[in-house]
């Protein structure tokens, strides 16, 4: 088998009065007729990440597309210039693809060449319920109607701003999170996402106002980029620190881990390499005790990959769903994703269990941005 083609298709992920962001896919031909489908949504880098998809497509057209670890290496080792966001999606996008095209060659499920299950549903947490709402009162109502649609976590943003906070900040934060545990009540858990907004006496503040209320995690409580910042925060507040998501390989986790703070990694499969390196990732994160729920604010595939990936390693948290998106999710895949009582399955089948209806496609067209200009990160 050979790979003959590989095709880039984008939609849009939102309405145009919203964000603005889009989905990218790669669907990768062979000379068998199986095909395999991958994602590389990376927001607001649709042009660069075509671009170096595209020259990636023409090193690997000809190859045998069973070669997963070799085209990887190839692609990671061999680049001028490698790393970094644009790069790693890139490589993310082909080898989720591979993958697909693997397993349904085999005729198995993606999940049983990674070693076979470990679990046969995976808990999830609902991400975007809080869609428009702004006062403690619509927080409450939507958290309790996501709850009663059997979700039995969920994330949201209650502390947006500048980087130094202010006691009217914290109060209106903690006045939403109060609001959502009172409505979900004590068993549901709530992790907040800081966004890396905050500086490190600013999270100090905020991670003692909202320690009453059981938060299950805080996530990227200060930007990525400094490690020790964010070990140093881990080792101090009593809420257990996620992060990882704007990490890309095994290389950039490992100092990460080895400081022994971070009790939940975040790799992003579209991002950080794929299937092939979260698998790697998330057995070193095993060695170091340390729990792994994917992140994903991206595209359908991104969600069917993650949760093959979960459902084989043992050190699986959760995984992150946006419930605002499922409904597009619904619309372009070929066999829905299962979700039910908190928990999500992946669809059966061979490869992914799912594929990207091409023309569904067509009813989403990418939305039109502007870099930075049209980001929602303005207070920072």
């Amino acid at each position: 088998m050979k790979i003959t083609e590989v095709n880039i298709y984008r939609m849009a992920a939102t309405a145009p009065s919203n964000d603005g962001n889009n989905w990218l896919f790669v669907r990768i031909e062979t000379d068998s007729g199986i095909h395999g489908i991958g994602e590389g949504s990376l927001q607001y880098k649709d042009a660069a990440l075509t671009g170096e998809i595209e020259e990636f497509g023409r090193f690997i057209v000809g190859m045998d597309p069973f070669r997963i670890e070799y085209i990887w290496t190839s692609l990671y080792r061999r680049v001028t210039w490698t790393g970094g966001p644009v790069t790693m999606s890139a490589i993310s996008a082909i080898d989720l693809a591979l993958w697909d095209i693997k397993a349904k060659a085999l005729g198995v499920p993606v999940f049983e060449l990674l070693g076979g299950k470990s679990r046969d549903q995976v808990p999830v947490y609902a991400n975007g319920w809080f869609a428009g709402c702004e006062t403690p009162e619509q927080h409450a109502i939507e958290a309790k109607r996501v709850v009663e649609s059997g979700y039995r976590a969920l994330k949201f943003y209650p502390f947006k701003g500048p980087q130094v906070v202010t006691p009217e900040r914290i109060e209106a934060g903690v006045e939403l999170v109060g609001a959502v545990r009172e409505a979900v009540g004590p068993s549901v858990e709530i992790g907040i996402d800081i966004r890396s907004r905050l500086d490190m006496w600013s999270v100090s503040r905020v991670a003692r106002s909202i320690e009453q209320f059981n938060i299950a995690w805080l996530e990227e409580p200060v930007m990525f980029d400094n490690v020790e910042a964010i070990c140093a925060l881990a080792r101090e507040l009593n809420i257990p620190v996620a992060t990882g998501e704007q990490l890309f390989n095994r290389w950039e986790f490992r100092p990460l881990l080895e400081q022994n703070a971070v009790k939940i990694i975040q790799p992003d499969i579209c991002h950080a390499g794929g299937l092939s390196e979260l698998k790697k990732i998330a057995a070193a994160a095993e060695t170091h005790y340390v729990s792994v729920a994917p992140h994903n604010s991206n595209g359908p595939i991104s969600t069917v990959a993650s949760l093959h990936l979960d459902t084989t390693i043992p050190n699986c948290f959760m995984q992150e769903i946006f419930v605002t998106f499922l409904s597009r999710y619904e619309r372009v895949l070929t066999n829905p994703i299962p979700i039910q009582d908190g928990y999500a399955t992946v669809p059966d089948g061979i490869g992914w269990g799912t594929d990207i209806d091409l023309d569904a496609l067509a009813e989403f067209p990418p939305n039109e941005y502007v870099t930075v200009k049209s980001e929602p990160y303005e207070a920072f």
